[in-house]
């Protein structure tokens, strides 16, 4: 009998759709690779404040280098694109596909009017005689980690856009899988809480 129980189980399909901890496969890859960028992230930040304190040149005045306001409406624009993100994981959730359908391509055209004014954004500052190797205003570094860090947020973004909008061509009215949608929905929630600590470091400080 203890024979027969063993040979069934080790005949048993394995689920590869679910971790040793009851969560899918996909959900722990997502979670690892968000852990692992966040590190990545974590770490540009830290290297700025480090290079800002240590600089023996004058670190330029942010205010006086970008415009304030138009930032904080490129902030606001990626802070609203969560919440929609966040009603298209519930509209999914609540299989409620036309919901889901809506708020996914608002939370896509909201990532590329961010992206559109980090665009405005770049082309300002190039235009103002900003490269890697310096810039009028001050120590050299202050572009460098500029182009480094938006440029690879920017990325980010750009790369959530196009998951987003695969999402969405593959959420129909007769098809929806949450799961997608929430893990979308994760990557989107970490790039916008990324830019609120570029925002905070690079822009307030």
């Amino acid at each position: 009998m203890e024979t027969s129980m063993t040979h069934a189980d080790a005949s048993a399909p394995l689920d590869l759709e679910q971790s040793s901890f009851n969560v899918s496969w996909q959900k722990a890859m997502m979670w690892m690779f968000i852990i692992t960028d966040a590190l990545l992230f974590s770490g540009y930040l830290a290297s700025y404040m480090f290079t800002r304190l240590a600089s023996d040149v004058g670190w330029p005045d942010q205010a006086s280098v970008f415009s304030m306001n138009f930032i904080t409406l490129m902030t606001f624009t990626l802070i609203t694109s969560s919440a929609t993100m966040a009603c298209a994981v519930k509209a999914a959730t609540d299989k409620d596909h036309k919901a889901a359908r809506k708020y996914l391509l608002l939370t896509t055209l909201i990532g590329l009017a961010f992206l559109g004014m980090q665009a405005i954004e770049w082309s300002h500052f190039i235009g103002d005689g900003a490269r890697l190797t310096g810039n009028p205003w001050g120590a050299p570094a202050f572009s460098a980690y500029f182009f480094m860090m938006t440029g690879f947020h920017g990325t980010h973004v750009l790369i959530g856009v196009i998951i987003l909008l695969i999402t969405f061509l593959h959420t129909t009215p007769v098809r929806i899988d949450a799961g997608k949608v929430e893990l979308a929905g994760l990557y989107w929630h970490f790039v916008d809480l990324v830019w609120v600590f570029i925002f905070g470091c690079f822009y307030l400080l």
